[in-house]
């Protein structure tokens, strides 16, 4: 009885196999800012949890800290490609329901669409936060942004 209960225990561990999955990892060491391009990346069998495993996925997007060759892409990794610099002069664009009114501002750090962004009103030298839309304007919406 106890030969059995070992067999049975046996079956169970051959059963539960480790099953690779492919992971894309870098080609070569990609800095902060840089875009992800198609030669940066490749596909491996790998076992890593949270790991990228199209490469679809990636190119395109921006690494957001140091990533080193044969080391998977994990999501915190890459981010959306900014769109205004630090320093930047952006159309600051201050919306109501009724009224919108624009100007010119300078970023005081860098963003993507829908990030949240610090920006100085040059006319006013005020400064507001506003949220980056897609042509990479600054919108501060009423009730909302200045300090």
């Amino acid at each position: 009885m106890r030969l059995m209960w070992s067999l049975t225990n046996l079956i169970v561990v051959f059963s539960s196999t480790i099953t690779f999955a492919q992971s894309v990892v870098p080609t070569q060491t990609l800095k902060p800012g840089q875009l992800v391009t198609a030669r940066d990346v490749r596909v491996v069998e790998d076992v890593q949890t949270g790991a990228f495993t199209d490469v679809s996925k990636v190119i395109g997007l921006e690494v957001q800290r140091v990533l080193y060759r044969g080391r998977p892409f994990q999501v915190g990794d890459i981010g959306a490609p900014a769109l205004v610099e630090r320093n930047e002069i952006v159309t600051l664009i201050y919306q109501t329901t009724l009224l919108s009114i624009a100007t010119e501002g300078r970023a005081l750090g860098r963003g993507a669409e829908g990030a949240k962004l610090r920006v100085i009103n040059i006319a006013s030298r005020n400064t507001v936060v506003g949220h980056v839309n897609h042509a990479g304007e600054v919108i501060v919406n009423q009730g909302r942004g200045y300090r």
